[in-house]
């Protein structure tokens, strides 16, 4: 088990290009299993999440061709089925979330799939029943073996549809959608989400050749089509990731410039940090974060405590929660961090306690911090990354620290983070893998 070792308080400057988007990547990945033809993805994130699915998809069958960490065609031609019934690919598919979205190609293609329970962060229960309510009503039978908690879905053939999705599930649309394009007739599906990364999804299978109206909206018609071509698509900035500079800027008091930010993707991002009383300037595809700022949370008009929740998109995404959560730390003023979505992924505040931070859980799905003002700096601690997000939050909340920090169980940060060690030793700062 690797760890990070970070000698904080260091303030950082520089430039820093945000990644591939890591949520996107993982969708049109499974995306390239609905053609026989060749696809080519651009500003792939060079991350463990990413790279084991782009294995994965190898041991099915694709024909990879890696040209660059950022670049790899895919080619489906032939797909071995049997492969998703081995105890391997149980094993490697349980451990990455995403891969549940290779069911929607998979179904629509040859009619079955197979998949385990998927795995990824331990952030709390996070059902299914979207994705197969979708592929259910596309005509398929689904079938779940509770001993060997394995899912089954199959159909003789799928046929367009008309759907309300009890939640705006990210994953279980992306899934439905890459069901539907390859459905006769025409599928509606309402309440769908609608972050920019499905509408990344569908203007790809559009450029293959897909028919989708809507796209940007939570109603999606889409008039399946007998096949799909190969394309060339581009994955945009993460604004996760560009989300966790802006906090680390503002946290350790240094001037960073985030350069190709695509910022008019970002939605209700900027305004979240405005909020928190952060400054920043935004030209073009840049965002600039001034050096040594104390900022003041806003209070609603009312005068009551200021609240910063997670939402369906265009509301404010649940991964961010975390950062907003430690950036509240050494602020002006108190603000409650209310994440709904996920039961679970407030659990690391304690250790954001022992750090010096004044938070109050007060359940699983709240706490309320109080901020320092940037009076008493957090000191140095020893702790362990419990997901990917609440790993990026405390090595904010390392580098901002008077002191030394252990960070064990840095490979859940690598799955969404890439070199980010490297890349922040750039900026100055004093961070390194042990």
């Amino acid at each position: 088990m690797n760890s990070f070792e970070v000698q904080g308080g260091q303030p950082l400057k520089g430039e820093i290009t945000p990644q591939g988007a890591k949520n996107e990547a993982l969708q049109v990945i499974c995306a390239t299993l609905l053609s026989k033809d060749e696809i080519t993805i651009d500003n792939l994130p060079d991350i463990l999440d990413v790279n084991n699915l782009i294995d994965l998809l190898k041991d099915l069958g694709v024909q990879i061709n890696r040209q660059s960490s950022q670049t790899c065609s895919f080619k489906a031609e032939i797909i071995k089925p049997d492969y998703l019934k081995t105890k391997e690919f149980r094993t490697r598919a349980s451990s990455l979330r995403g891969s549940i979205m290779i069911m929607g190609p998979l179904l629509a293609r040859f009619g079955k799939a197979f998949f385990p329970k998927p795995g990824g962060d331990k952030i709390g229960r996070r059902r299914m029943d979207t994705h197969f309510f979708g592929f259910e009503k596309l005509g398929a039978t689904f079938d779940f073996d509770s001993e060997e908690i394995f899912y089954t879905v199959h159909a003789g053939h799928l046929k367009g549809a008309n759907m309300l999705l009890d939640e705006a599930s990210v994953t279980g649309t992306a899934n439905i959608i890459m069901a539907a394009v390859l459905a006769p007739g025409t599928t509606t599906i309402y309440n769908a989400a609608c972050e920019p990364y499905i509408q990344q999804l569908c203007r790809m299978l559009v450029s293959m050749g897909a028919k989708i109206i809507g796209i940007g909206s939570n109603l999606l018609t889409i008039e399946g089509v007998k096949d799909l071509n190969g394309c060339t698509h581009r994955i945009l900035p993460d604004m996760i990731e560009i989300g966790s500079f802006i906090g680390l800027a503002a946290m350790t008091g240094s001037e960073i410039t985030i350069k190709d930010a695509a910022t008019d993707h970002l939605g209700i991002i900027p305004l979240a940090f405005r909020r928190m009383g952060i400054n920043m300037h935004i030209s073009k595809d840049e965002i600039y974060i001034p050096p040594k700022q104390k900022y003041a949370i806003e209070t609603f008009i009312d005068g009551s405590i200021m609240t910063i929740a997670d939402a369906p998109w265009p509301g404010l995404t649940p991964d961010l929660l975390s950062v907003f959560l430690v950036v509240a730390t050494q602020a002006n003023g108190s603000v409650l961090i209310h994440q709904k979505m996920f039961e679970s992924r407030l659990f690391f505040v304690d250790k954001l306690i022992d750090m010096g931070a004044r938070i109050i859980l007060c359940d699983p799905h709240r706490a309320t911090v109080i901020g320092l003002n940037q009076e008493t700096p957090l000191r140095g601690s020893v702790m362990t990354s419990p997901d990917i997000r609440a790993g990026v939050a405390l090595l904010i909340a390392a580098l901002s620290a008077k002191g030394k920090s252990i960070i064990h169980n840095i490979e859940q940060i690598d799955r969404g983070y890439e070199k980010i060690d490297e890349r922040l030793s750039r900026l100055g700062a004093r961070i390194k893998r042990i």
